[in-house]
C-alpha cells in the first residue's frame, strides 16, 4: 500500500514546492506540456528563424528574450541575426550607425523613433548585438504608411513615391481576411467601430506590418545565418501573421514561435492558450508591468 501512496506523496510534495518557491514564469509546449528552458533552447537553436512574441510590457518576457539572444549566440556565433518590429524599416541606417558607435544614444533615440520603453525593454537586447558585432533588422513598417491604409484600405499605398514603397512589402500585398486572427480582429473593431469597410481597412493595416517584416526578414536572411525576431504575439501566434506571409517567401525556411501570456496559475496551461505557438511563456497574471 505504501509503495502505491509514494508517486501520490511525491507528486503533492512537487506541486506544494513548487506552490511555495512563486515561479516567476513557466514554459510549455503548444500542446500543453510543460517544458524545460533547456529543452526549449535545443529545439530553436534547430531553427532559421524564431519569433518570440512578447506583451510589450511585460518584463519577463523582455529577460528571456536577452537570455535567448544570450544562449543562441553562444550555438551560432556570428552565424545569428537579431531582428525586431520595435524600428522600423526605414530607420536602419540609424540602427547600423549606433551599433557601429557613429550615432549617440540620444540621437539615435530620436531618429530611430525609438519606442517609449526602449530603456527598459529594448536597449539591454540592441547593446547584445553591439557587443558583439551582431546584425540588427529593423522590419517594422514605417507607421505612417500603416495610418495610409487604416485610413484608405491598401490601394491608399499606390499613390505612394517609390522612395516610400521601398520601404514596404512588394505591392500589392494579398490579405486573406478569413485567417482566424485577421477574423478576430475584423469582430473585435466591428463592434467598436460599427463600419466594416474602416474595420477591414485596420485589419489591413495590420496585414502591412506583417508582410513587411516578412520581406524584410526574408530579404537580409542568408543562407546559413539564423534570426531571433521580437515582435508582439499576435503578429505571429497561431503561426499567422508574419509567419504566414514568410511562408510564402521562403517555404523552406524552419519556424519556430514562442508566445507569452498571462495567467492566474502556472501549474498547467490553459485550453485558450493551447496550439497557440510551439512555445508558450506563461507569466503570472500579478507580474509587474514595465508601463
Amino acid at each position: 500500500m505504501m509503495k502505491k501512496l509514494l508517486p501520490l506523496l511525491l507528486a503533492v510534495l512537487i506541486l506544494s514546492s513548487f506552490t511555495m518557491d512563486k515561479p516567476a514564469y513557466r514554459l510549455f509546449q503548444g500542446s500543453g506540456k510543460a517544458l524545460s528552458y533547456e529543452k526549449m533552447l535545443k529545439e530553436v537553436t534547430e531553427a532559421d528563424v524564431v519569433f518570440f512574441g512578447e506583451q510589450h510590457n511585460d518584463p519577463i518576457a523582455h529577460w528571456l528574450q536577452l537570455e535567448l539572444a544570450k544562449d543562441l549566440y553562444q550555438k551560432h556565433g556570428k552565424q545569428l541575426v537579431l531582428g525586431a518590429e520595435m524600428w522600423e524599416t526605414d530607420t536602419q541606417a540609424a540602427v547600423d550607425s549606433f551599433l557601429l558607435g557613429q550615432l549617440e544614444e540620444p540621437k539615435f533615440t530620436e531618429v530611430s523613433r525609438a519606442w517609449p520603453n526602449y530603456a527598459t525593454d529594448y536597449k539591454p537586447t540592441l547593446l547584445f548585438a553591439k557587443t558583439n558585432g551582431l546584425k540588427f533588422i529593423a522590419t517594422n513598417a514605417p507607421r505612417r504608411s500603416a495610418r495610409v491604409v487604416a485610413r484608405e484600405s491598401l490601394k491608399g499605398l499606390e499613390a505612394l513615391p517609390a522612395e516610400e514603397k521601398q520601404w514596404l512589402a512588394i505591392l500589392p500585398i494579398t490579405v486573406d481576411l478569413e485567417l482566424p486572427a485577421y477574423k478576430r480582429m475584423l469582430s473585435m473593431f466591428g463592434n467598436s467601430h460599427g463600419n466594416s469597410a474602416a474595420s477591414a481597412q485596420i485589419v489591413e493595416a495590420q496585414a502591412l506590418k506583417d508582410a513587411t517584416m516578412a520581406q524584410f526578414i526574408s530579404k537580409n536572411l542568408q543562407i546559413g545565418q539564423h534570426l531571433l525576431h521580437l515582435n508582439g504575439s499576435y503578429h505571429s501566434d497561431h503561426h499567422e501573421g508574419i509567419v504566414w506571409y514568410l511562408r510564402r517567401l521562403r517555404p523552406e525556411l524552419k519556424i519556430k514561435t514562442i508566445s507569452t501570456v498571462q495567467q492566474p496559475q502556472l501549474e498547467k496551461l490553459d485550453k485558450e492558450h493551447e496550439n497557440r505557438a510551439d512555445v508558450v511563456l506563461v507569466v503570472p497574471e500579478g507580474m509587474t508591468r514595465t508601463y
